[in-house]
């Protein structure tokens, strides 16, 4: 990976994919890195330019103190897409990175082609709070291998997990190698995560991505973000909990093409 000084922090990221093509940028979850979106890479390349990067307090990239802000980072990619030369992109974000392409869509949307909000939630509800108050106090304590076993099973069907070890390890040495002070950043600005009734000013073409399967950020959850943006496509994906572009890969790039062969044609 390449990095680059970015409003105070260092932030690594890498392209792949012919130039001259209109940009794709993927960003990934909480506790992973620019590799969650492998599955996707020789789909989009085909057609586009990819940029992957990692979020600040993730991977590659640099790991500032906590506390973090939701906001920080959509103004991290602008200053991101600046530095490198494109003036406008397709967001896709998955989970922590929808939270942040809803931010993009609300304050940077002139940075924008286009929006795909995959896996991912407007709000956190107050019972939710709690629950990461419960996971924050157990990183703090006892570092990211406490987050190993309970994330996989958010993430994977138990049936995917049982049969796909090669798809699972990677992604389980992610959320391991994640800095505690990275999870605990993000973790704690997440848990304020209230944009819903502000996503009727998001005016850019969207789409919205849902594992079937998820228990985090149900399909419900995704409707709601859907119903809220004009004019915005829903697709649940069958068979898949909260990475469903790692457990169901063909049908996840089926529908992300699908959509962004609509916006941006190649």
């Amino acid at each position: 990976m390449d990095r680059i000084e970015v409003n105070g922090t260092n932030i690594a990221y890498r392209f792949d994919g012919p130039q001259g093509r209109p940009v794709v940028t993927l960003s990934h979850s909480l506790s992973s890195d620019y590799r969650m979106w492998d599955g996707q890479i020789a789909a989009l390349t085909k057609r586009w330019r990819v940029l992957r990067f990692d979020s600040h307090g993730h991977g590659q990239s640099a790991v500032p103190p906590p506390p973090y802000a939701l906001s920080r980072l959509p103004a991290d990619i602008a200053g991101l897409l600046d530095r490198l030369g494109i003036a406008k992109t397709m967001f896709v974000g998955l989970s922590m990175g929808g939270m942040i392409g809803q931010h993009l869509g609300l304050d940077h949307a002139h940075k924008l082609l286009g929006l795909a909000l995959c896996c991912t939630t407007s709000r956190i509800p107050p019972e939710g709070k709690a629950l990461w108050d419960e996971r924050l106090a157990t990183v703090a304590a006892q570092g990211m291998d406490s987050q190993v076993e309970g994330t996989l099973g958010r993430w994977f069907t138990p049936d995917f997990r049982a049969n796909h070890h090669d798809r699972v390890a990677p992604i389980a040495a992610q959320i391991r190698a994640t800095p505690a002070n990275g999870f605990i950043g993000w973790g704690r600005a997440i848990q304020g995560l209230d944009l819903t009734d502000r996503l009727a000013a998001i005016r850019v073409p969207t789409l919205v991505l849902s594992g079937a399967l998820d228990p985090g950020t149900p399909p419900a959850a995704g409707q709601a973000i859907a119903d809220r943006i004009p004019g915005a496509r829903f697709q649940a994906i069958a068979g898949a909990s909260h990475l469903a572009n790692v457990e169901q890969p063909e049908a996840f790039t089926q529908a992300l093409v699908a959509f962004l062969e609509d916006v941006m044609p190649a």
